[in-house]
């Protein structure tokens, strides 16, 4: 389990959401223009409630969704 420090860190940006969760947010572009956004969305405790993955094409466009935790459902097209 990471701690607040170690997830602030980690993660370029968040925000707090309600009932004491917070959501990080961490941007990767690729040599291609395309992005992937890293998401992770934690309780009060910095327990890890999700973690997913979007990835956008070079106009910006989501085009697929990766959620990784709990439970791994590999990508799926948008």
């Amino acid at each position: 389990m990471s701690t607040r420090t170690q997830n602030e860190k980690k993660f370029a940006r968040w925000e707090d959401l309600s009932g004491s969760r917070r959501l990080y947010c961490l941007e990767v572009t690729g040599r291609h223009g395309w992005m992937a956004r890293y998401l992770k969305e934690v309780d009060a405790d910095e327990t890890t409630l999700r973690f997913w993955q979007e990835i956008y094409d070079g106009t910006h466009q989501l085009v697929e969704i990766h959620h990784k935790f709990p439970v791994d459902q590999g990508h799926q097209k948008v």
